[in-house]
């Protein structure tokens, strides 16, 4: 019997290739499509894919779910200071959860998705992540929260293309969606700036309060530090060179600025580290650190600290260390885990 898959099934190309590939390799496809936010507006692309390549789609609806799990810590965090990466915790929370969960039902031993990445099953029975072979593509990072029992039950059929040619593949198959834009946006906010999406939605739009020059000194007046991020230059007080944000002071609702040559740390905590293997280091390890999806890595040190996280050594100063943003930690091509930025600080063994 031909094994069954589910498959995650968003309406875009990198989707529908995904569910050609597992069709070609012998797969009953079962696509699933999860409406998180708005109105069902994909509705009619994602039944085009399926009907074209001659698979079952269903449609769930987890809006409520997202909105408690996704939408509500965004928010919370923008409001804590915070600059969160909701797509990471939807990945684990929300979209691979909802995959198994309906591979479960209809039993389905493997579940798939579009992103670009390529996973290894090592000699000693475990999962391993690797960056894809687009490295402009490759959306490792965003997979740092996965799990080994997730990832031993997932097939990632685009790790090995790249976009272009994942997109001839589309066009010589003559589907529709060959050409339609990648998304550019958080799923949610569809083209909203995300400042006009918490003004909107939350519960208490952030405050007002003052900006202080990394010196002490008060020159002016923030919006909100939910409007604000870590090196940011946009709609800061004018000044004899660039200013950019350094410090966002929830205490006492205060945005710290300065130059750039006071921007920058090379040390930084790490928190809710999740590791692929499920193995914790025990000493320091030589890594490269990702801070941002599209940042560069840099050679760095991670140290255990317990309950703390892990400490970040970095090679050289990194600017735009933010906290609420996802460290990811890799070994070469393989990433080994990620977890939350808490702050850049001192050895917390020291304080």
């Amino acid at each position: 019997m031909m094994k069954k898959v589910v498959l995650a099934l968003s309406g875009g190309v990198d989707s529908a290739i995904a569910a050609h590939f597992l069709q070609t390799q012998g797969f009953q496809v079962h696509g699933l499509n999860l409406i998180t936010w708005g109105e069902d507006d994909q509705r009619a692309n994602v039944q085009e894919i399926a009907d074209n390549l001659n698979f079952p789609v269903e449609f769930l609806d987890i809006r409520q779910a997202f909105r408690d799990q996704v939408i509500q810590p965004f928010i919370k965090a923008y409001i804590d200071g915070l600059t969160p990466s909701p797509c990471v915790f939807c990945n684990r929370q929300i979209k691979w959860s909802a995959i198994l969960q309906k591979a479960d039902q209809i039993g389905a031993e493997y579940v798939a998705t579009g992103h670009y990445a390529r996973l290894k099953r090592a000699g000693d029975g475990l999962t391993q992540i690797w960056k894809a072979a687009d490295s402009a593509k490759d959306q490792s990072y965003m997979l740092s929260f996965l799990t080994q029992n997730m990832l031993n039950r997932t097939i990632l059929p685009l790790g090995e293309y790249t976009k272009p040619q994942i997109r001839k593949i589309a066009a010589d198959l003559n589907l529709a969606v060959s050409d339609r834009p990648d998304s550019q946006d958080l799923c949610f906010l569809a083209c909203t700036d995300y400042r006009d999406f918490l003004q909107q939605h939350a519960e208490h739009p952030p405050l007002p309060g003052p900006i202080y020059h990394i010196d002490g000194r008060l020159i002016g007046q923030h919006q909100g530090l939910a409007f604000y991020t870590i090196g940011q230059r946009k709609g800061l007080p004018s000044a004899t060179e660039a200013l950019y944000v350094i410090e966002k002071r929830k205490a006492d609702n205060s945005l710290v600025v300065g130059f750039l040559k006071d921007l920058g740390a090379t040390t930084f905590l790490v928190n809710q580290v999740n590791w692929i293997s499920g193995q914790s280091p025990v000493e320091p390890t030589r890594v490269d650190v990702k801070i941002r999806y599209k940042a560069l890595p840099v050679e760095a040190t991670i140290e255990p600290r317990g309950e703390a996280g892990v400490l970040v050594t970095a090679s050289k100063p990194l600017r735009d260390i933010t906290p609420g943003q996802i460290a990811a930690f890799y070994q070469g091509e393989q990433l080994l885990g990620g977890g939350v930025i808490v702050e850049t600080t001192s050895d917390p063994a020291e304080q």
